[in-house]
């Protein structure tokens, strides 16, 4: 296998080679609303929002992990799936995404150096506070995107879900994740069974961030799921057939064990077209999301900002 290739330049997103004082790359603009510089919150100035906020309301979260993956991955992967979707769907949509969340819920992969991760009901908080602070300003409508398949779930919609329903019901939120985003087409890209670390997840990050790939250690790793979970474990992501499966918790300890690579499934066959495949169509399905969402009405008390609730209030 060919080593790591040099980054493609990930312009307007912060965390490419742009140079400092270059101006943002056009691809990144937004089409028309506000005329923003950028897609990215964290690059424009307060008078940029406020003008983008005159014409549009909606943002998108990315959240993702500081956690290994295996081998060959980096521990920023998922962070870096969720920025790859935002950015390309925020620059589609013609919206803006906010900063991107780094950590995640990721005790499981403790036993790996490395890996950073916060409680559950940590990153619960996280979300709260980042919606409180966008919808004091007038963003009605945020869209969190998960790059951390399954596990950063139970905090983010939990939370999406408990903002709403107790403290602003004119702020509509929802949660886009790729184990269900990419159900169309996961069955087609992959050679294997998908899982941490597997083929598709490491091909789109090849796609968009080649230098962060240690190509020349893909591999075939993978889990004994059957032996370790019995025939009750979630052995493919995308796996069809509808396998019944019940969740079975490891420690960090247990996963040092189980997967000493730190790898689940076999990413051997991943490649960079893989990754613009997956990747693209997850990008297209989040923008004919948008065009709907952005039709439907926002609620009640969607009529400006408001004041900071107190944390009698507060979920």
């Amino acid at each position: 296998m060919a080593g790591p290739r040099k980054a493609r330049r990930n312009r307007g997103s912060g965390i490419g080679d742009r140079k400092k004082g270059a101006s943002p790359d056009p691809g990144s603009r937004i089409p028309d609303p506000g005329r923003s510089p950028s897609v990215w919150l964290q690059e424009l100035t307060w008078e940029e929002v406020a003008a983008y906020l005159r014409a549009r309301d909606t943002i998108l979260v990315p959240f993702g992990t500081t956690e290994q993956h295996g081998p060959a991955g980096p521990l920023g992967l998922d962070g870096y799936v969720a920025i790859a979707l935002a950015e390309d769907a925020a620059r589609q949509a013609g919206v803006l995404a906010a900063p991107p969340v780094w950590y995640g819920d990721s005790s499981h992969h403790l036993g790996f150096p490395g890996t950073v991760s916060l409680r559950t009901e940590t990153l619960m908080q996280v979300v709260y506070d980042v919606v409180r602070s966008l919808a004091r300003h007038g963003f009605r409508r945020v869209l969190l995107i998960n790059g951390h398949k399954w596990t950063n779930l139970p905090a983010l919609t939990s939370a999406a879900r408990n903002i709403r329903e107790f403290e602003l019901p004119g702020v509509r939120t929802a949660v886009a994740d790729p184990m269900y985003l990419a159900r169309g087409i996961a069955g087609r890209l992959k050679h294997a069974v998908e899982h941490h670390a597997g083929e598709l997840e490491i091909s789109q990050v090849l796609y968009k961030f080649p230098h962060t790939i240690r190509t020349e250690k893909l591999s075939d790793a993978a889990c004994e799921f059957d032996r370790l979970l019995g025939p009750f474990g979630t052995t493919d992501l995308f796996g069809a057939g509808g396998r019944d499966s019940i969740d079975q918790p490891w420690t960090s300890g247990e996963q040092r064990q189980h997967a000493p690579t730190g790898q689940f499934s076999s990413n051997r066959a991943a490649s960079a077209d893989t990754g613009r495949q997956y990747h693209d169509y997850m990008v297209e399905r989040l923008v004919e999301f948008l065009a709907w969402w952005q039709r439907q009405p926002t609620g009640p008390d969607a009529g400006g900002p408001g004041p900071v609730p107190t944390d009698e209030d507060r979920p």
